[in-house]
């Protein structure tokens, strides 16, 4: 079965840095294209990257310069370098992908604050 698996979220000041990854499994990963989106505390869940099959990226306005998405095909695996972090970053960020119908990870925590 698919499973999309997040790590990397925390704790950490604004300013600072975190690299979240997700782990892929139960498709063709290669061909696929992998989101990541966030939701925080009352608020609906918005994009803020995505990584085409051939390695093309998109990124929401309010990420744009401080976040990087990236792909390892020989590993399964989807990062999200995020730089430069504010307190209005902070939400739970999902890993998403468009194979099949569509398919979510649990989601990890990502919090900015001093």
């Amino acid at each position: 079965q698919v499973q999309l698996v997040e790590s990397g979220g925390g704790l950490v000041q604004p300013g600072g840095s975190l690299r979240l990854s997700c782990a892929a499994s139960g498709f063709i990963f290669s061909r696929a294209i992998v989101d990541w989106y966030r939701q925080a505390p009352g608020k609906q869940r918005g994009l803020v990257a995505t990584i085409s099959s051939g390695g093309s990226t998109y990124y929401a306005d309010s990420v744009k310069g401080r976040f990087t998405i990236s792909r390892d095909n020989g590993k399964n695996t989807v990062y999200l370098q995020m730089n430069n972090l504010v307190p209005e970053d902070t939400s739970v960020y999902y890993c998403h992908t468009t194979w099949g119908p569509g398919y979510w990870g649990q989601g990890t925590q990502v919090t900015v604050s001093s």
